[in-house]
């Protein structure tokens, strides 16, 4: 049996119009299968719960909007910025699966129209990939921004390296970095990533570099345990959110802010370069609630 959307499960309570023990009870195991988390959960009802009584909500639309409210609480939101009389360099980190070179090509695409897409590089960092590698390529061409890549196997550190460098003689001010994403040898990744950190650290400063991972709205409550390892890894600065708008279990973002205070600084949601957006907390709750 699929799992219904959250929001499904929210029409389904609310429409009872009973604000009584079973109702709370219920929401609670709501947000806790949407992903939001236990501890979370709980606050957020048991909030819930005593405005109701003391504010004597009665109306259904005002029981969402409070809701919506106290999850607005938990969510932290922040754009990447780009110095154009600098270098900034964005490292893209994410498991394999989650749209993280298309990701990137969207970010590019992005921050073309501010920068030109003539002082963007791209730094083909999946070297563990060829398709990888191949993608972000086809990605570069068709948005005319440069990509520097080496061949399958090569070391990662040393494609970071070159685009850097290059960045660096060509006055270009931004570099976006691809990662390996294979957790399924989590030493080693671990490793590389914190060569690409240190690398990045001897040529620009800890305020032009930024740290961003790709989370898979789909994923559920192991999108946590991803952000956990790559956090634990080199610290992440920010979050992208891939396929929001098909999310059952998109609660992992209130999960993720808080537990690891991690803002969320885009969203995806559509397939084109333009549907990259700035993480908006309206929409996404909006869409998680499901408008119940």
């Amino acid at each position: 049996m699929p799992i219904k959307k959250l929001g499904e499960r929210l029409k389904a309570l609310i429409s009872g119009g009973k604000w009584d023990p079973d109702f709370f009870e219920n929401l609670e195991d709501a947000l806790i299968e949407g992903d939001i988390g236990a501890s979370a959960a709980k606050a957020v009802v048991d909030e819930l719960k005593d405005l109701v009584k003391r504010e004597k909500i009665r109306d259904h639309k005002d029981v969402v909007g409070t809701l919506k409210t106290l999850l607005t609480e938990y969510i932290i939101s922040a754009e990447i910025p780009v110095d154009q009389d600098g270098l900034t360099v964005i490292l893209v980190l994410g498991v394999n699966g989650v749209g993280k070179t298309t990701t990137i090509a969207k970010l590019a695409h992005r921050y073309a129209e501010v920068v030109g897409r003539e002082n963007i590089i791209l730094a083909a960092g999946d070297t563990f990939r060829a398709a990888a590698v191949d993608q972000l390529k086809i990605h570069g061409d068709r948005l005319g921004i440069r990509v520097v890549s080496q061949q399958q196997g090569s070391d990662a550190g040393s494609v970071l390296f070159d685009s850097i460098e290059s960045a660096l003689s060509k006055n270009a001010c931004l570099v976006i970095a691809d990662t390996a994403g294979r957790m399924h040898n989590k030493a080693n990744l671990v490793n590389e990533l914190q060569k690409m950190d240190r690398i990045i650290k001897k040529k620009v400063s800890s305020e032009a570099c930024h740290s961003l991972l790709v989370i898979d709205a789909t994923t559920g409550q192991n999108g946590l345990r991803q952000a956990e390892i790559f956090h634990e890894a080199i610290g992440v600065d920010s979050v992208a959110l891939t396929k929001y708008d098909s999310a059952a279990k998109g609660g992992i973002v209130v999960s993720i802010c808080r537990t690891l205070n991690i803002p969320f600084s885009y969203m995806g949601v559509g397939e084109r370069y333009e549907d990259l957006k700035p993480f908006d907390k309206d929409l996404f709750l909006d869409t998680l609630l499901g408008n119940a």
